[in-house]
C-alpha cells in the first residue's frame, strides 16, 4: 500500500486530489497539509511514501518545503504540483530534491501512474522536459564546475557514458540501445551513479553532468 500526503493550500485541490487518489486501491491518502510547514508536521509525526506538493502556499511554499522533506530520516519520494508548465519554480523545485512533476490539470489515470512510478522509484519527469527545463534556467559558474568535476571523478568510464546519455534527456531504454547493454544492466548503472554524486534523482544527476562538461 502506498501512502499518500496531499499538499496545496486550495481546499477543493485537495479534496480532488484526495478524492483520486483514495480510489486506487494500492493507495491510501494518510496525510493532508495546507503549507509546507503543516506538510513537515506531518512527514514527521507518520511515513509518507509519496507526497504531491503544490509549488506555491503561504507560510512555507513548496520548493522549501520540499528541501525540509527531503532531509527527513525517512523522506517521502515527492511529485511537485504546479499549473505553469516549465516553469523557474518548478526547476527550483526539482534541483531541491523533487522526483519530478505533474500540471495540475494532468490527466488523473496519469496522476495516479506517476504515484505509482515514483513510490516504486523511477523517474517520472519526462526526459525531454528536464533537458528544456536545465538548457532553460541553468547556468554553471566555473566553482560549480570544478566541484561537479571533483564529484563525477568516481564514476566509471561505463557510468560516465551512462550520466552522459541521461542528461541529454535518453531514457534507460535509449541508453540500453545506444551503448549495447541490456535495460535492467542501465538500471543498475543509474542506481549506482545517483548513489556516487550523492543526488536523489536524474535531474540533479543532469545538473551535475551539465557542470562538469559531459553534456553538450
Amino acid at each position: 500500500m502506498i501512502r499518500a500526503m496531499v499538499v496545496d493550500d486550495d481546499a477543493l485541490v485537495r479534496l480532488g486530489l484526495t478524492d483520486l487518489l483514495d480510489s486506487d486501491d494500492s493507495i491510501e491518502v494518510v496525510a493532508q497539509a495546507t503549507d509546507g510547514l503543516h506538510a513537515i508536521e506531518q512527514a514527521t509525526a507518520r511515513r509518507i511514501d509519496v507526497a504531491l506538493v503544490d509549488v506555491r502556499m503561504p507560510c512555507m511554499d513548496g520548493i522549501t518545503a520540499t528541501k525540509h522533506l527531503r532531509s527527513l530520516p525517512h523522506p517521502p519520494k515527492i511529485i511537485t504540483l504546479t499549473t505553469f508548465d516549465l516553469d523557474e519554480y518548478v526547476y527550483d523545485a526539482l534541483a531541491a530534491g523533487a522526483d519530478g512533476f505533474l500540471l495540475k490539470d494532468t490527466d488523473p489515470a496519469e496522476i495516479l501512474r506517476a504515484v505509482h512510478l515514483v513510490a516504486a522509484g523511477s523517474a517520472m519527469l519526462h526526459p525531454s522536459a528536464a533537458r528544456r527545463l536545465i538548457d532553460r534556467y541553468h547556468h554553471t559558474n566555473r566553482p560549480q564546475a570544478t566541484q561537479a568535476k571533483t564529484r563525477i571523478g568516481p564514476l566509471t568510464p561505463r557510468e560516465r557514458d551512462v550520466l552522459a546519455l541521461l542528461s541529454q534527456g535518453e531514457t534507460n531504454a535509449d541508453i540500453a540501445k545506444t551503448l549495447g547493454m541490456q535495460e535492467s544492466t542501465v538500471k543498475s548503472h543509474v542506481s549506482r551513479i545517483l548513489t556516487t554524486l550523492g543526488v536523489t534523482n536524474r535531474v540533479q544527476a543532469a545538473l551535475l553532468a551539465r557542470d562538469a562538461g559531459l553534456t553538450p
